[in-house]
């Protein structure tokens, strides 16, 4: 574990120290696009801060090579050659479309040239485990094709998320937590090495994450851009597909059985991990919804909207911060309820405690639904949007003028119709020589 821990570390603090840099280059480069129409910021905000997360994994990579217990990784796997290669070729493609915007199907197909260049080298599903049946071989067309589609959706799906300062970033990180414990769970207490690379791979995620989520939080002084979202989820799944289907469920030892009922006993362990939607639930739903909602429409699946969960979150009234929150909460919730059913299936008070937290965070959607009534004497004690607004003496007086000179007009009296978007006219637009503040000199 300290290994971990120190590979986390020095992780974190290359990509630390490097973002500040990188985005000085970013703004001498030009890589600050000017605010589009589905953007949350207002200011231009330079990219390319998945510079300094591709130096921060290399930096951890380096770093595992040389220490005593995980030196034996790379020794006996070729994995993480074969994500420094996948991960290298979507890092260039992510900075070139940071700075040229180059077409959505070019990005895909780099993304699954990626896929094939961490398959070719050894990084693919070889076998799945389905309850009831056992474990089941995969031709090499069938992992490979696996593979890559599990790679595409995880990284689009991250890419998909990244809509507000910190959310990727911090998703992610909740994400490789959940999936370091579970993969050194595997490892340790059960002593399968096939699990090592996937708990390296996790760990070295939760550095990128860390590291670059201090210069990212909102207001954010860089963003990651699509070379730093597809970087990221290229790494997240990779540690899945070292995992799943590379791991005998009968090695586990959890049933004394055959190897059908072991499959059936870690079936809460393997399901969350062959398709990762339990650490990653939130992206991918926003994926899937945004593939419909665009299509319904009759527009490509990779046309860009304001119609993702984090942009609802703002339009139904939390602020920035807050729904990033709120998303931090819902993956943090269903991540980590998966890995704690996946340890004890049989506990009902998991469940509970699952059911319990869905409810807490349906309360946190709709609270900007409703403004809460607070007595008179504690409204100084709560933010100004929870008080009371009181109408000034001069505002009520010539309320109370009009009100009895519209009494006393004759209803057959022909009056001026009022032009819209005339300033001047009751307050009613914005922008006017009137100000909508009382003089109060």
């Amino acid at each position: 574990m300290r290994e971990y821990l120190l590979t986390l570390c020095i992780t974190a603090a290359v990509t630390y120290l490097l973002t500040g840099p990188v985005r000085k280059f970013a703004i001498v480069a030009g890589a600050m696009p000017e605010i589009r129409a589905r953007d949350v910021h207002r200011e231009p905000t330079p990219r390319l801060g998945g510079i300094a997360m591709f130096f921060g994994l290399c930096a951890g990579l380096l770093v595992a090579d040389h220490l005593t217990n995980l030196n034996e990784v790379f020794a006996k796997s070729n994995e993480p050659r074969a994500l420094l290669s996948g991960a290298a070729l979507i890092w260039l493609i992510g900075v070139l479309d940071d700075k040229f915007e180059i077409d959505a199907l070019i990005k895909l197909g780099g993304q699954m040239i990626a896929a094939g260049v961490m398959v070719m080298q050894g990084l693919t599903i070889l076998w799945l485990p389905i309850p009831g049946v056992g474990n089941v071989a995969l031709t090499q067309w069938q992992g490979t094709l696996l593979t890559v589609a599990l790679v595409v959706i995880t990284i689009n799906a991250v890419n998909f998320v990244d809509g507000l300062d910190g959310l990727a970033a911090g998703m992610v990180c909740i994400a490789a937590g959940a999936f370091f414990l579970y993969a050194y769970r595997i490892w340790y207490s059960y002593g399968i090495e096939a699990a090592a690379p996937g708990t390296l791979f996790a760990a070295i995620l939760m550095g990128m994450c860390l590291g670059f989520l201090p210069h990212n939080m909102h207001p954010a002084r860089i963003f990651m851009g699509d070379s730093g979202s597809m970087l990221i989820g290229l790494v997240l799944s990779a540690g899945a597909i070292s995992i799943t289907g590379q791991v005998d469920p009968d090695a586990l030892n959890l049933y004394a059985g055959s190897e059908k009922a072991a499959v059936h006993q870690t079936v809460p362990v393997y399901i969350p991990l062959l398709l990762p939607l339990t650490i990653i639930a939130v992206p991918a739903a926003d994926l899937v919804l945004a593939i419909v909602r665009r299509t319904w429409r009759g527009q490509s699946p990779f046309a860009a909207d304001r119609g993702h969960l984090h942009h609802r979150l703002l339009e139904i009234g939390h602020s920035h911060s807050r729904a990033v929150l709120i998303m931090y909460f819902w993956s943090a919730l269903i991540g980590f309820g998966a890995l704690a059913y996946s340890v004890n299936s049989a506990s009902m008070w998991i469940v509970l405690g699952v059911v319990f937290l869905s409810a807490v965070g349906l309360v946190l959607l709709l609270l900007p639904r409703f403004t809460p009534r607070v007595p008179v004497w504690a409204q100084r004690f709560v933010p100004p949007r929870y008080r009371r607004r009181r109408r000034a003496p001069e505002a009520t007086a010539a309320a109370e003028t009009a009100t009895a000179t519209e009494a006393e007009a004759p209803d057959d009296e022909e009056r001026t119709p009022v032009t819209a978007g005339v300033s001047g006219v009751n307050g009613a637009t914005a922008i006017g020589a009137r100000s909508r503040f009382l003089d109060r000199r």
